[in-house]
């Protein structure tokens, strides 16, 4: 199979990993120049809710990779 039969866990895995990371780092730090039209910071309870998706994700498809 091209890539491996896993592929799809190891998407899985990066995109969950990579949103869990992303939602998490723009409650921490916010950016410091913020463009025309653009929030100041990000929304706390948005980024938490999809750092927790992302983290859920991650979680299961480590698991899957494990077992």
């Amino acid at each position: 199979m091209f890539l491996g039969e896993d592929i799809l866990v190891w998407l899985v895995l990066a995109f969950g990993g990579a949103m869990c990371v992303g939602n998490v780092l723009a409650i921490v730090k916010p950016p410091q120049k913020v463009a025309e039209g653009s929030l100041s910071r990000a929304p706390r309870s948005r980024s938490l809710a999809m750092a927790a998706v992302g983290f859920v994700a991650a979680l299961w498809s480590l698991l899957s990779l494990i077992s």
